[in-house]
């Protein structure tokens, strides 16, 4: 079975965020320098629900590390919505300080227009990141199937990184802590 890429343009709009930089000192080893300072990029796939900040909240505790750069990736069908792009705006700056606060890492954002599956696929394609953090609704297997999954869309089809899919807040709060 071959996966069959599509080559379409889609649609963005970086979010301005706070510019918060964090304060890394300089490396007191030989080994600290080179790749390790340089830090990895890894994409967080965010919406509005409580599944996506358990995923950001696992990817920020245990992924993330000094030097990385968190990029949060969120889907909307169309721009012409103001409110849910500005309400996307008002998340996405509340998630760049909470990850700076708690892993001291730097933070970009995207509002991507489109499907969110093939939107974040394509966001790895470009950043060709160290890994692609996911949560999920919470579906069953069969209610997955049919409806389509964001998490399982991406497991199957983005093949340049890693797709981390962190399970929702029902499977307990053990996964975070």
């Amino acid at each position: 079975m071959e996966t069959l890429m599509e080559e379409e343009e889609y649609n963005w709009r970086e979010v301005k965020l706070p510019s918060l930089i964090p304060v890394v000192q300089e490396p007191e080893l030989e080994r600290e320098t080179g790749e390790r300072r340089r830090g990895r990029d890894i994409i967080i796939a965010v919406d509005h629900g409580p599944n996506s900040k358990h995923a950001f909240d696992w990817a920020i505790t245990h992924l993330c590390r000094l030097a990385d750069t968190v990029h949060l990736v969120h889907a909307v069908t169309s721009f012409n919505n103001q409110i849910v792009y500005d309400t996307t705006q008002v998340l996405m700056e509340k998630l760049a300080v909470e990850a700076l606060e708690v892993a001291m890492v730097k933070s970009k954002a995207r509002i991507v227009e489109g499907d969110a599956g093939k939107a974040i696929c394509k966001e790895a394609e470009r950043l060709k990141p160290a890994a692609v953090v996911l949560g999920t609704r919470g579906r069953s297997l069969i209610q997955s199937v049919l409806h389509g999954s964001v998490s399982e869309y991406c497991f199957h089809n983005c093949k340049i990184a890693p797709i981390i899919i962190v399970p929702g807040k029902e499977a307990g709060e053990e996964s975070v802590e």
